[in-house]
Parts: structure tokens; sequence; C-alpha cells
């Protein structure tokens, strides 16, 4: 069974928060190694060595090889789950492989060919992928490390399905079996709004004033109306005064 990546990984025995948090303090990951009909194991692995890896597309869709002491066991990876905002790994889970048993495994697609179609050479249009990997299911031997999609003949709102890929022998689709799902398309760029012309904004300058208008001149109403009767009041009160002057005397 040929492998891409050898990992050099420890057996675990203390488990829960405090230990995974010890082990992260000093720069290792907790892992876990299940699968193949064998009771799962937890592991740990070097922090930095695993970041370094996990840069690397082929470390997530081919068969790794973990070391611990002198055994060896072929496995894929399975989850990776990392720090909310900081470039850390928290935990990683590893499946055993079986020479003789399939595997499901996501690996990641090629896109090839764009340059040259009809839908973006000719006719400008743009290339939309829907996905950038597919899941497969296979002997671990019948593992491919990516799938290729050639695009160079496809035209103008045109796509290409899952049905269209080019597997190899040995290698099923997985979500082909649900839905015939597109991957890529070419499609027409999207419309850009036409900046406003100096006569346009001229246009939308006048609509705006005509609009104002009524409001100004209702306001300028509303406060002559005001007007008579602050008048009035200011009659009535000048009435008052003396009155109040001989009341005190």
């Amino acid at each position: 069974m040929k492998t891409s990546f050898e990992l050099v990984a420890e057996f675990r025995e203390t488990q829960g928060k405090g230990a995974s948090r010890r082990l992260r303090h000093d720069g290792k990951v907790p892992a876990i190694l299940y699968g193949g009909h064998t009771a799962a194991r937890a592991l740990t692995l070097s922090h930095q060595k695993l970041l370094i890896m996990l840069d690397n597309e082929r470390f997530y869709s081919t068969i790794l090889n973990l070391k611990v002491g002198d055994q060896s066991q072929a496995a894929i990876l399975k989850d990776v789950q990392r720090h909310p905002y900081k470039n850390a790994i928290v935990h990683v889970d590893f499946q055993r492989v079986e020479e003789n048993e399939k595997i499901r495994i996501s690996i990641p697609l090629h896109f090839t060919g764009a340059a040259v179609s009809p839908g973006v050479k000719s006719q400008g249009g743009i290339v939309s992928h829907m996905r950038n990997e597919a899941e497969v299911s296979c002997l671990p031997k019948d593992l491919p490390e990516f799938i290729e999609v050639d695009i160079s003949g496809l035209s103008l709102n045109e796509s290409i399905h899952l049905s269209q890929l080019k597997i190899p022998p040995g290698v099923v689709l997985v979500e082909l079996a649900k839905e015939d799902a597109a991957v890529v398309a070419i499609h027409s760029p999207r419309a850009e709004e036409p900046e406003p012309t100096a006569a346009a904004a001229a246009t939308a300058g006048a609509e705006g004033a005509a609009a104002a208008a009524p409001a100004a001149a209702g306001a300028a109403g509303a406060d002559a109306a005001k007007a008579p009767a602050a008048a009035a009041g200011k009659k009535e009160e000048a009435k008052k005064e003396p009155a109040k002057k001989d009341a005190k005397k």
C-alpha cells in the first residue's frame, strides 16, 4: 500500500480537557485513531510538524503512515479541529486503512482548459466552480490523488456534472447515488450599473428640489398660522397686567 506522508506519534494514556490543555501547552496535538476492527487509540503529535503537513493539499486526500515506536499503521485524515482565531490545531481524527476494505475520502478536483474554452475565450464568460473536491469510495490501491476536470470544450451557459467526470476504474463517486450535481459552469458576467451622467444628475437634483418645495411651503404656512395666535396671546397678557396692579393696591 502506497503512503505519501509519515507522521511520528505517541500513544496517549491520559485523557480529558485538562490533559489535552497541557499537551497543547507543550506543543503537541491530541489525536484519535479508530476503525479497522480494532479499539480506538489516543495519540499525540507534534503541533509544528502537523501544521507544515496540513499546508499540503495532498495530506487531506492520500493514505498516511502513522508511526508509533516500531509500529506503523496506514490511515487517512478524517477530521481537523482548528482554533477559532489562532493558527493552531486543537484535535485530529485518523481512520485506519486496511488493504481489502474500501475507504471513503474527499479528493481534490483539478480544473484545466479554462483559458481556451469557447465560453471564456470568445464569449466573455466567467468560470464558476460549484465545488473543489468530491467524495469517493474505493480500495486503497485505487485511490487517485485528484480528479481532473477538463473544461476546454465548455461554452457559455454550459456546465459539467458529476456523471461527466472521468473516474478511474474501481472508484465510485459517493454523491452521485443521490444527485447528479453540477461541478463547474461558465456563465455571463453580472452587468454593472452605469454611472450617472451629468444630465442625469442634474435631472435628479431638479426632481429632488421639486419634491422638497411642497414640504417647505407647508412648513412656512404652518409658521404663518401660528403667528396670529401668538400675537393675540401677547395682547391678552398686556390687558391682564393693569388689572393685577390695581388688585395689589
